[in-house]
């Protein structure tokens, strides 16, 4: 595992952009994993940035949704789709063959789930997955609790993430349940980027690095992976830096 702690958010996402093409610039047809909120979305800034200065070119990479509402795909204002075609896939010029997705509107849910492990397993793996922290813990829609073992799946909602999920909508919607890939498919990842940001994420940055690991805290899970990295700005990490200056 390496943490890094930016000067800022901005720095952050630079350094983590580095980082994800330097992990898959080697690779044929790479597959990159991508979540939606607020922290990921300055390294999507910075690799669209990266393209449009014709400094990179991701024409060959698969883009691999991470998670969706129940109920909502990409026509829904809010939902992880819409934020990332906006953040990344429009902005890219990102082609539908090389965008794989869970549709929360899909009639079988269970199906669509194994859909999306199909799609893992025909393009040889994910090679790099990029994640932000729930203030519980979570990473994707895995909610404390969740077992290890557990593969892409249909999740219910803690209701922490309901009420800071509203903050994607112009009007309060009603969020019960989640597609999300689980814990061991994220685990197979050949790399995990885990971005952090916010003064209100402090606290449960502090908890999954310095607490056991724990299906209760699932982001502490990827402590246990080989090519883990996460990255820092002062206000999320101010607590372990607090912590690592005492006498």
């Amino acid at each position: 595992m390496k943490v890094f702690v930016d000067d800022s958010y901005e720095a952050s996402g630079v350094h983590a952009a580095e980082d994800l093409v330097e992990k898959v610039r080697f690779v044929n047809n790479p597959v990159v994993c991508t979540a939606s909120g607020d922290s990921p979305a300055g390294l999507y800034k910075q690799i669209v940035d990266k393209v449009q200065k014709k400094q990179l070119d991701v024409s060959n990479w698969f883009f691999l949704g991470l998670d969706e509402w129940v109920g909502m795909n990409g026509s829904d204002e809010g939902s992880c789709r819409y934020h990332l075609d906006q953040q990344l896939f429009h902005p890219l010029q990102i082609p539908a063959r090389r965008i794989c997705f869970f549709d929360g509107r899909a009639h079988d849910l269970e199906k669509e789930c194994l859909r999306i492990e199909k799609f893992i397993q025909e393009h040889n793996g994910i090679d790099a997955t990029i994640l932000g922290l729930g203030v519980n813990g979570h990473v994707g829609m895995n909610e404390p609790g969740t077992a290890a073992q557990t593969r892409s799946h249909v999740a219910e909602l803690h209701d922490t993430t309901k009420q800071v999920g509203q903050k994607y909508f112009k009007n309060e919607q009603t969020l019960t349940q989640g597609l999300t890939l689980g814990i061991a498919t994220l685990m197979e990842s050949k790399h995990i980027i885990l971005m952090i940001s916010g003064r209100h994420k402090a606290a449960i940055t502090q908890r999954i690095f310095e607490e056991e690991i724990s299906e209760q805290l699932p982001a502490s899970l990827l402590r246990k992976h080989p090519s883990f990295s996460v990255y820092l700005e002062p206000a999320s990490a101010q607590l372990m830096w607090v912590q690592s200056r005492k006498p």
